[in-house]
């Protein structure tokens, strides 16, 4: 069964960055598109940033000029580096990632999640 291991959430001072990393256990054919989503409590999942298998981000306005989703294909990993952060970025942060496990049609797989908490 495979699925989406993440790591490098914890706690951080306003200003401060973070570095989150994710990447699939299991056999896999192909990955597709990689990203980080985010919850907070009260609120809807969404979008933080994503990458496409040939490299091209695209960010969610909030987070444009602070946070920067790259991935590394040889590892099979997507990262974001997450800049000044703001309490506002305070949330359970998501990776997910478009695979092809088997067949023809990729699936979409999420991680557990993990926590990031900005406050002083």
């Amino acid at each position: 069964q495979l699925q989406l291991v993440e790591s490098g959430g914890g706690l951080v001072q306003p200003g401060g960055s973070l570095r989150l990393s994710c990447a699939p256990s299991g056999s896999f054919f192909a990955i597709y598109t990689m990203g980080w989503y985010r919850q907070a409590p009260g609120k809807q999942r969404e979008l933080v940033a994503a990458i496409t298998s040939g490299g091209s981000p695209n960010y969610a306005d909030s987070v444009k000029g602070r946070f920067t989703i790259s991935r590394d294909n040889a590892k099979n990993t997507v990262y974001l580096q997450m800049n000044s952060l703001k309490p506002e970025d305070t949330a359970n942060y998501y990776c997910n990632a478009r695979i092809l496990v088997a067949g023809t049609t990729p699936g979409v797989y999420w991680g557990q999640g993990t926590q990031v908490t900005v406050s002083p």
